[in-house]
């Protein structure tokens, strides 16, 4: 809503003016509007929707000097148009280009300079064309990776200085490599290997430190598992594995009240609480 009601003013902050526009004949067809599709505006959602309605005119603006208007341009414009702007000065306009392009023409953009270009490029390429960014300084670059990388890779990143990477890397590992992870210095992680670590393997989790993982055991562990977390200090802990080892009928025995032990005491003896009866002086008497 702000966008449309703000000023038409080009790239240059100057005052648009129809008449002076080389589409005429699409104004007076309604395929643009100043103020809310027009290719001369500064704002980029006004060059968007003017693209939008007019793709064909896309290669005509891959090199005009305003760097909204090429990026919009990337969007609509023919592939065979679009190498050049690989080494466009502006990321934005060499992103587009990255996710249009074929996967063999942007494998070395994965090195390029600016992160939004490189995350483009891990969003595209596959394999071993995604190694460079195993080690990439930017997280959301390894993550982009993570996501698509092969499962037989994501080994390489299981420690990867940062907890949402790895995290990703628990929803994907192959089960054979996650109980590794079981014991990652980030909950979340380890919650994130809670829900996918086979149920025989689960004990592993039991006595985490962190209740969100152990709620989370509680949930996915065979009934006859659960019995230590019946101590759990956790009261919603404990009274998840209460219902559900009630709903085991031969597990009923483990909910019943423990019996109070009675211990026969010896008349004879001395009972616990009291004293011993006072010993007689051997002070010879005066």
């Amino acid at each position: 809503m702000d966008d449309d009601l703000a000023v038409a003013l080009d790239w240059k902050g100057r005052p648009i003016r129809c008449r002076e526009c080389d589409h005429q004949a699409i104004n007076a067809m309604g395929l643009c509007a100043k103020g809310k599709a027009c290719i001369r505006d500064r704002r980029a959602r006004r060059v968007e929707r003017f693209l939008k309605g007019n793709p064909d005119l896309a290669d005509q603006y891959l090199d005009h000097p305003y760097f909204e208007v090429r990026a919009g341009a990337a969007r609509y414009a023919n592939l065979f148009r679009l190498p050049p702007l690989l080494s466009d000065p502006e990321p934005e306009v060499r992103a587009m280009a990255t996710l249009r392009l074929p996967e063999d023409r942007i494998r070395h953009m994965i090195r390029d300079e600016d992160t939004d270009v490189r995350i483009a490029a891990a969003s595209r390429l596959k394999g071993a064309d995604l190694m460079p960014a195993i080690d990439d300084e930017a997280y959301m670059v390894r993550i982009t990776a993570v996501r698509r990388m092969p499962i037989e890779m994501l080994p390489l990143v299981r420690h990867d200085p940062d907890p949402e990477v790895r995290a990703w890397v628990a929803r994907r590992i192959d089960l054979r490599a996650l109980p590794d992870m079981c014991f990652d210095i980030d909950p979340l992680v380890r919650r994130e290997v809670a829900q996918r670590l086979p149920l025989d393997q689960l004990r592993l989790l039991v006595t985490d430190s962190d209740f969100r993982v152990r709620f989370t055991v509680a949930e996915r562990i065979a009934e006859e598992e659960l019995v230590p977390l019946l101590e759990d200090p956790e009261v919603p802990i404990r009274e998840l594995a209460r219902e559900r080892i009630a709903q085991v009928p031969h597990l009923a025995h483990v909910l019943s009240p423990r019996p109070t032990v009675l211990r026969l005491l010896d008349p004879s003896s001395p009972s616990e609480d009291q004293s011993p009866p006072d010993q007689p002086s051997k002070e010879p008497r005066r």
